[in-house]
């Protein structure tokens, strides 16, 4: 298509093919697409924005040596002196960013939340949060469940995390301990495709009952439907051209 890309005027110019837009866009076909690099695929252009082909670097987690600082050795020694399983149930521990991340073997994370909430030394009554995070091509085990934890009694603060891979995302619900999970392992289920065994009700909770997929897995297709505003039509993104 040959269009005249300046205006008669000297106003804004008429509009004109991109340059270097392509149809073939990585939001076409997420599951070629490698994990960790931005939606549209530019390069070379220095853009910081999250759109310019910047390739996120992953990182090893590796277990933090004592003394970790702070509380966290006094929950640690303490939940080592209320779980005898603690080695076997425990995989690491990981202080970042001013967090103390307890990573639990997956069949044993319902076990170690008792212990965290009912010995008298530990007492994190409180589970704020169950989340997911899909590591796709960093990690084996790729889907990650994430669970936050509150001592209300001593005001401190943990994380646990377990790790199932996306053909077999099972682990155990944590709702017998903590009745607040039950609508967040729904939402974990629903986005994520993880499976809590032993759940009361494990349906959808965001997406219709008989939706196909997982939306926030990192390969599931960007999808959508037209958005019309004002008269005009807005395309789903995978229907969107590159931008460049």
């Amino acid at each position: 298509m040959t269009v005249n890309n300046e205006s008669p005027n000297g106003g804004v110019p008429v509009q004109a093919e991109p340059e270097g837009a392509s149809t073939g866009a990585p939001a076409d076909y997420p599951p070629a697409t490698r994990a960790g690099i931005s939606m549209f695929g530019v390069s070379g252009s220095g853009d910081t924005s999250g759109f310019g082909g910047l390739v996120r670097r992953h990182s090893v987690v590796v277990e933090t040596p004592r003394p970790y600082g702070g509380y966290f050795d006094e929950v640690v020694d303490a939940l080592e002196s209320a779980f005898p399983s603690f080695n076997d149930a425990i995989e690491k521990v990981v202080v970042d960013r001013g967090e103390l991340t307890l990573h639990i073997k997956p069949e044993r994370i319902a076990e170690v939340c008792q212990s965290l909430r009912d010995d008298p030394s530990l007492r994190f009554e409180l589970c704020s949060s169950v989340s997911g995070v899909d590591y796709l091509g960093g990690d084996v085990k790729r889907l990650h469940a994430v669970y936050h934890l509150t001592s209300m009694t001593y005001r401190r603060w943990i994380r646990l995390e377990a790790a199932v891979p996306a053909e077999d995302p099972h682990l155990p619900s944590v709702t017998s301990v903590y009745p607040t999970a039950d609508w967040q392992e729904r939402e974990t289920y629903d986005m994520f495709g993880i499976i809590f065994d032993g759940h009361p009700n494990l349906t959808r909770i965001l997406m219709p009952d008989d939706w196909e997929g997982y939306p926030q897995r990192k390969d599931y297709p960007l999808g959508g439907v037209p958005v019309e505003y004002k008269g005009a039509e807005i395309p789903p993104p995978d229907q969107r051209r590159s931008y460049q």
